[in-house]
């Protein structure tokens, strides 16, 4: 009883803040996440160009605009990571942090390295920009995401599956015969 108690507490309480993150929006991931990626790009452009920042999201390179909007972000790619993070069972809460943060941060490192080079291609005149650019987008993205996931799961150890193994775990408890206590008559 006291695993299944254990066990519910735990479903809970990951699926819970999966809900109440879902109900808030991505928002919190665009706010937090458009200022990690905008000035560290803007401060490797500085290396290479004449390079200015004007406003929350606007990188003049060689007076071209580079407009860092959700979309380079990549809001939902964190929130992505947050749930197959929290959608995985028996993580004890420091390694399930560290794989957070590793995802979180090799992904905000991919994706800030990705801007760059793509703004190196527009101010450069490259004439496959386009092309580069929404492949990297809708490509680039997922295989990003899906490869940081897999290579935390390794590094961390990880050895449940994202959503199945809480699937099998809940089977699992619901096929145990339940004890009875049977009252014994005098």
């Amino acid at each position: 009883m006291e695993k299944r108690v254990s066990y519910l507490l735990d479903i809970i309480s990951r699926y819970s803040i999966l809900i109440i993150v879902g109900a808030l929006g991505t928002g919190v991931f665009y706010w937090l996440f458009t200022v990690l990626t905008l000035y560290p790009t803007y401060f490797l452009l500085r290396f290479f160009f004449s390079t200015y920042l004007v406003g929350s999201n606007l990188i003049l390179v060689n007076g071209l605009p580079i407009e860092i909007i959700g979309a380079c972000v990549a809001g939902s790619a964190y929130y992505l990571l947050l749930i197959l993070n929290l959608s995985t069972r028996e993580i004890e809460i420091k390694k399930r942090i560290g794989l957070l943060l590793f995802s979180c941060f090799s992904f905000l490192f991919i994706n800030i390295l990705r801007i760059f080079f793509l703004s190196i291609l527009y101010v450069d005149g490259f004439s496959f920009f386009d092309i580069t650019h929404k492949l990297l987008w809708y490509a680039g993205s997922i295989v990003f995401v899906v490869g940081i996931w897999f290579l935390g799961v390794r590094i961390f150890k990880i050895k449940k599956v994202p959503f199945y193994s809480d699937i099998l775990s809940s089977l699992e408890l619901e096929k145990k015969p339940k004890k009875s206590k049977r009252s014994k008559k005098h």
